[in-house]
């Protein structure tokens, strides 16, 4: 149990702490970082370069440099080496994941009237939420999955995998770490059509386009074929309810070679849904940004593999809060 909240100040601390997220988020969706970049600038000049009031910008500016993102020397703005490093464009550390999280802040204000109607009050279809959202999503999940995949493709059995399937795969992360780790392996990813666009570009930046192909369809109704020796499910079943999911995985069951294995990578949550507390946190982004979405429980997973025929079942924790739960046919 947590017991680290103990007085109002640190409700207060938590309460508050929206403020210096909102900062970030702001200034990072300004381009201040990348207009600062290996410069000095007054706010009316930064002002100037993004577009916006010269007095609000300079507020906003001394605020970054009081939460300790930019310097201020003689009136002129600078970056700090962490927002230089990972909050300018162009940068190997960059981190384009913020534009999606600056997206997700707008679902988040609406958490109270999710709470009271059950589900999202704004969800519209992913290929109808424009192309800057879907970069941003696509952009966020391809910065985690890049480092995800090459810890993962260590956690599990690759030597027999021929030909894989990536369930929604997103920007083909995966799919390109899994191959890049097995070089035998043949990789598909399936995702929705205005998706695929992005990833056959990822693959294509990664020189994986003669290992990797793609199929457009939704998961949820159209075919996935057969012949595959893995299919993985990364970040998938916590969009669905859970009949979608046991269907989505008799699906899965039903497509793999004998000896394959499905592999869930998401949020296992214990029987109270308390732990992890990210699973927990994200059970509400899942509340106010989808329609059917949720984290689920351990129990909850086994029981979709075993109604669909799996066997051997073993969850395997990754370290960074989210677990595997593998299955295999036999």
């Amino acid at each position: 149990m947590n017991t680290g909240i103990t007085s109002a100040d640190d409700i207060k601390k938590i309460v508050d702490g929206f403020k210096n997220s909102r900062i970030i988020l702001s200034a990072f969706e300004l381009n201040v970082f990348t207009v600062l970049d290996k410069k000095l600038l007054t706010s009316e000049e930064i002002a100037g370069k993004i577009n916006a009031d010269v007095r609000a910008t300079d507020r906003l500016c001394n605020a970054l440099t009081a939460i300790g993102l930019l310097h201020k020397r003689n009136n002129k703005f600078y970056n700090t080496h962490a927002a230089s490093e990972f909050l300018v464009k162009g940068k190997p550390g960059y981190m384009g994941n913020l534009a999606h999280v600056n997206h997700t802040w707008n679902n988040w204000h609406r958490l109270t009237k999710s709470v009271i109607k059950g589900t999202s009050i704004a969800v519209d279809e992913i290929n109808e939420r424009g192309d800057d959202w879907l970069e941003a999503f696509i952009a966020a999940m391809h910065y985690r999955g890049e480092y995800q995949a090459k810890i993962i493709s260590m956690m599990i059995d690759l030597k027999n995998v021929k030909r894989m399937l990536d369930v929604g795969g997103g920007s083909g992360a995966f799919s390109i770490g899994f191959t890049q780790a097995q070089p035998e392996m043949n990789a598909v990813v399936f995702d929705l059509p205005n998706v695929v666009q992005l990833t056959q570009r990822y693959i294509r930046e990664a020189g994986m386009h003669e290992k990797i192909s793609t199929v457009e369809g939704n998961y949820l109704t159209d075919d996935f074929g057969n012949g595959y020796d893995l299919i993985l499910l990364s970040a998938i079943v916590h969009i669905n309810s859970f009949d979608e999911n046991e269907m989505l995985i008799k699906k899965c069951a039903d497509a793999l070679n004998p000896g394959g294995q499905v592999i869930i990578q998401d949020w296992i949550m214990n029987e109270e849904r308390t732990a992890p507390p990210t699973g927990a946190l994200f059970a509400l982004n899942m509340l106010v940004g989808t329609v059917h979405g949720d984290t689920y429980t351990e129990s909850e997973m086994k029981e979709w593999m075993t109604t669909a025929g799996l066997e051997n079942i073993e969850k395997k924790d990754t370290g960074f809060t989210t677990s595997l739960l593998i299955g295999r046919k036999g």
